[in-house]
């Protein structure tokens, strides 16, 4: 699959499988909870405010995980826009849970995944989940479960031959382990860590464009790495930019009459036609710069300096 990264419309819909077309700038619900994904926000009504207006503008692809708050995150998705557009598709993850110490942990058994799946089902107020991701170690951010991978996927398939999933994702997944996904079910989509400053997963992203699975980037935008004035001396490796970074995108922003953030999602949208960014805010204002990406196009020589930064 191939495109002209020069021309192609941004923001244009990607169709994900029958019945399911979505806007290829999407919000994650991550930052909905409170400080590390813990507990409530401190503003609920803020908050709400950001999912709602998310929907005004378009936005037709939350993806979410009740292992965001925990539960904070769905239950906030529910109050503010159930009973949902027909159009919505809001995917989540399972496959991890979060304890006393506010842990991620593994918990990929068949027992573990459908409790999961009750519970999103629960939360969300849905009788079937529209995207579910399996959250696996692959990407090397989350120690694998002990739980053969095939035995894990194959309980999601199960499920989703029973009518509570209506499509497959994964999420932190090796290019072998989406094809053994493959052999099992159809996958619609895979999430992987994927930014500006961070292509370890370009093989992934590659086998996504051979078979059409869309590809969904997580931490987009450097896990928020790209503000202005942030102290970056304690980011993880490939996470915050160099100042040589900084001032390329503040070029390229600047040509634009654009944000960091902003060149940030458009790169992404013009990296690769099954690409859907999905970047997560708690704020109205940062909400409407992301969605605004859409409409930036990039030039040729723009792209190409960008390209360089990882």
């Amino acid at each position: 699959m191939t495109t002209d990264r020069t021309t192609t419309a941004p923001g244009g819909p990607l169709r994900l499988a029958e019945g399911a077309t979505v806007s290829r700038l999407g919000y994650g619900a991550m930052q909905l909870p409170g400080p590390g994904v813990w507990g409530p926000p401190k503003d609920p009504a803020a908050a709400l405010a950001v999912l709602r207006r998310a929907v005004e503008l378009g936005v037709r692809h939350i993806d979410t995980s009740d292992f965001y708050g925990p539960h904070v995150a769905n239950d906030l998705i529910r109050e503010a826009l159930h009973p949902y557009p027909d159009d919505l598709v809001i995917a989540t993850k399972v496959g991890v849970v979060r304890d006393e110490w506010q842990s991620w942990n593994a918990a990929a058994t068949p027992a573990e995944l459908r409790e999961q799946i009750e519970e999103n089902l629960s939360r969300l107020g849905r009788a079937r989940l529209d995207l579910v991701y399996l959250r696996v170690g692959g990407d090397g951010l989350l120690f694998p479960d002990e739980t053969p991978f095939a035995d894990s996927f194959g309980t999601l398939a199960d499920l989703h031959r029973r009518g509570l999933i209506r499509h497959l994702g994964l999420s932190g997944v090796t290019t072998a382990q989406l094809a053994e996904a493959r052999e099992i079910a159809p996958v619609v989509a895979v999430q992987n860590r994927f930014h500006l400053f961070d292509r370890a997963s370009e093989d992934v992203l590659t086998a996504c464009e051979e078979h059409g699975i869309a590809f969904v980037p997580y931490f987009p935008l450097a896990a928020g790495m790209l503000r202005p004035g942030l102290d970056t001396s304690q980011a993880p490796p490939g996470m915050a930019p160099t100042a040589e970074q900084q001032r390329t995108l503040d070029e390229v922003a600047g040509r634009h009459g654009a944000t960091r953030t902003q060149v940030a999602l458009a790169w992404l949208l013009a990296r690769s036609p099954v690409i859907l960014a999905i970047p997560g805010t708690g704020s109205v204002a940062h909400l409407e710069e992301n969605v605004a990406a859409a409409d930036l196009r990039l030039t040729e020589s723009d792209i190409a300096r960008l390209d360089e930064l990882a």
